[in-house]
């Protein structure tokens, strides 16, 4: 029915307006055949700009960090180059910058509460599966 299509929920688009320097790690990896030596790693992507939480970091520079001289599989890889970058949120291009209504998550909280107020669904009304098709009808005792 085209009501299902209503009540699934408003759109919310993924991903920003604001750009992230770098590729992800993942992207790097999947390019790969594993095994492979950490050299020849170094002739094809040192110059390939990650992703890391402290800003975009040259491949060959942080390979140069790791000890390891041959990867078995691509999650070796992936581990060591996180041993080496750290783990955490990646800041975008524009971070200096502040956005009262965004928090660090990236979420425009302005934009999820107009949502929620536009999605018209009251949580208390709703059963368990999410749909909303417990209303009750009262009737009029004058119509006998």
């Amino acid at each position: 029915m085209a009501d299902d299509e209503e009540e699934s929920g408003p759109i919310v688009e993924l991903g920003g307006s604001e750009p992230v320097e770098g590729v992800p790690l993942a992207r790097v990896s999947s390019r790969q055949t594993w095994g492979m030596e950490k050299s020849r790693l170094i002739e094809r992507e040192a110059d390939t700009e990650i992703r890391t939480p402290e800003g975009p970091q040259r491949l060959g520079d942080v390979l140069d960090a790791i000890e390891t001289v041959y990867f078995a599989r691509r999650q070796d890889f992936e581990d060591e180059v996180t041993n080496v970058i750290g783990t955490g949120p990646v800041p975008t291009a524009s971070s200096g910058e502040s956005d009262s209504a965004s928090d660090d998550s990236g979420f425009d909280s302005e934009a999820g509460a107009d949502a929620e107020e536009s999605n018209g669904a009251d949580p208390s009304e709703t059963d368990s599966g999410g749909s909303e098709s417990n209303e009750t009808v009262e009737s009029d005792p004058e119509d006998g």
